[in-house]
């Protein structure tokens, strides 16, 4: 979880009021991860009668309404939102009294949340960044560029109808400080000095109170006022913080063999979608790895976070039997790495003509389910297992490929997204999903037993389904149609994962794996077909009432006869 210090002071100075206001909000739980911490200085225009007015209800007013913002919203809409608001109403003011005219303040905001921060700017106050030794300003100055001029604000809140607020946002890192100052303090004090200050406080608010103290002991001719902010603490890094880095960067152009980019080395294009691709590459100590972006014309807000959000996902599951994200801190345009894996695919030794043995379906079902296990612990549904996705390494070891239409909870945290190709493949969808319900554990194990059906048969349980079909599920073909030699245990264990309703499946990657490794040692008792009446009620219903009136029919005529 983010952790931060705050430190502040606010000085009048030789003004006979102090028109400057400065706050900070550090939030906890679902808050400070959804939203941050956020702090803000601003300067009301000097010598105003209502500048502190100005100043004070903007950031009072930027502080609540901030928060108020939905979640899903990124933090530049959210205070650009707010701050538009806030502008519009002080415009408002201006207009009503002699008195109120030209009320208006500078901002100056910083909101770290996860691992990034975001600073809004309006003004003349600054925002530095001490990292280590070295100090950074973070904001420009908005003051008409003439020599008469330069203390002229050309922004500021209140000003004019529209307001043009600076942008910007980078990388956070333990130890960073941030410090918010107004001019009263920046223009007394020089950056060489607020640097020195900054590098000596031991805390942040020692830091802050000495730069107020020192800029009107060397004769401020304003108010002094500064905020310091330092991180003390990290948390892991999160999806939106994922999202927000990786939508800055551009997409790589179509790569050819021989190229470099970021010091990777293209060997070979492995795959081409609509929208994704694939590289294999090598990197500078001779590692080969894949590469995976977006295609240049896939250039997008939704597949850039759909992109983002698989390689999150992925970074998440530390297991063998994934492929595993590879860090690559020289990365400055759109795409991630993976481990590279000699092999083939389970399509492809299926397409090469391999027969594959009872025992080895089932050994290959054991490793499928202990690596969807994982990832349904981690509440990631695969939503595409399929052989094409289920990969043989020449190390003997089976991993499941391709996270790029999983669901997950950081997903919907995120405000959700499209994904970046169709989630699913329709003869390897259970019948709910046809219906619009939406995928869960249970369809991955539909999934897992169809994968398994296909291994031994080359056939789909209920035939094969063309996109945009929507098909009618009856009783699925019993495998052992197609293959004679299949045990009756583990064709019973295929019935029971493809089974049409989702309440006679199992319910969990580790009740399928227990019934695999059982095996012919604890079988399953599962029905080869559908009852008539579970098939056809309303044919069950037709059948009783026919009866029923045939009965009826008897006794009318035994009571004649009689």
């Amino acid at each position: 979880m983010l952790k931060t210090t705050v430190g502040h002071a606010s000085l009048t100075g030789p003004r006979p009021r102090n028109e400057d206001f400065c706050g900070a909000v550090t939030p906890e739980g679902a808050e400070l991860d959804g939203k941050g911490v956020i702090v803000a200085v601003a300067d009301g225009v000097g010598g105003h009668v209502n500048g502190r007015e100005a100043s004070e209800y903007t950031v009072r007013g930027l502080l609540s309404d901030y928060y108020a913002t939905p979640q899903t919203w990124s933090v530049p809409k959210s205070l650009e939102t707010v701050i538009s608001a806030l502008n519009r109403w002080l415009v408002s003011q201006t207009a009503k009294t002699r008195e109120t005219a030209g009320m208006a303040t500078t901002l100056s905001v910083l909101v770290m949340r996860g691992r990034r921060y975001t600073v809004a700017h309006v003004g003349d106050s600054r925002i530095y960044r001490l990292r280590g030794k070295e100090m950074e300003r973070l904001t420009n100055d908005h003051v008409w560029e003439h020599p008469e001029l330069n203390n002229v604000l050309s922004r500021a809140i209140g000003l004019d109808h529209r307001v043009q607020i600076d942008f910007s946002d980078g990388d956070l890192e333990e130890g960073d400080r941030f410090a918010l100052v107004t001019d009263g303090v920046w223009n007394q004090l020089g950056d060489t000095r607020i640097q020195a200050i900054l590098l000596a406080a031991r805390d942040p608010q020692e830091a802050a109170s000495r730069l107020a103290m020192d800029a009107e002991d060397s004769g401020s001719q304003d108010n002094c006022t500064a905020m310091v902010l330092q991180v003390d603490r990290l948390p892991k890094d999160q999806l939106l913080d994922t999202i927000a880095r990786l939508q800055s960067l551009p997409l790589p152009p179509l790569l050819r063999p021989g190229q470099e980019i970021d010091g990777l080395r293209v060997l070979d294009s492995l795959h081409e979608s609509r929208v994704t691709l694939l590289y294999r590459v090598q990197d500078a100590s001779g590692e080969i790895r894949i590469l995976k972006t977006l295609r240049p014309e896939a250039n997008d807000a939704q597949s850039t976070a759909a992109l983002a959000h698989e390689e999150w996902l992925a970074g998440r599951v530390v297991d063998w039997r994934l492929p595993q994200v590879i860090p690559h801190p020289g990365r400055s345009h759109l795409y991630y790495l993976m481990t590279w894996h000699e092999g083939a695919s389970l399509k492809a030794r299926l397409t090469a003509g391999h027969r594959f043995a009872a025992t080895e379906v089932a050994t290959s079902g054991v490793e499928i389910l202990k690596g969807l296990a994982i990832l349904h612990r981690l509440s990631i549904v695969h939503r595409d297992i399929k052989p094409d996705n289920l990969h043989l390494g020449s190390d003997g070891r089976l991993r499941i490929l391709d996270l790029g239409v999983a669901a997950s909870d950081g997903q919907k945290e995120a405000g959700g997204f499209s994904e970046i190709n169709n989630p699913g493949t329709p003869s390897y969808m259970a019948p709910e999903l046809f219906a619009g319900a939406p995928a869960d554990v249970s369809t991955d194990l539909y999934a897992v037993g169809v994968t398994l059906y296909e291994l031994l048969t080359r056939k789909y349980p209920y035939g094969e389904i063309e996109p945009f079909q929507k098909p009618k599920f009856g009783d699925p073909v019993t495998p052992n149609r197609y293959r004679p030699d299949i045990p009756e245990w583990l064709e019973a264990i295929l019935l029971k994962s493809v089974a049409r309703e989702a309440k006679d499946r199992f319910e969990t990657a580790e009740e399928f794996l227990l019934a695999l490794e059982r095996g012919a040692h604890r079988p399953l008792a599962v029905p080869r077909r559908t009852p008539l009446l579970q098939r056809n009620p309303q044919l069950g219903l037709k059948l009783l009432a026919a009866g029923s009136l045939t009965l009826n029919i008897l006794l009318l005529y035994l009571l004649v006869v009689r």
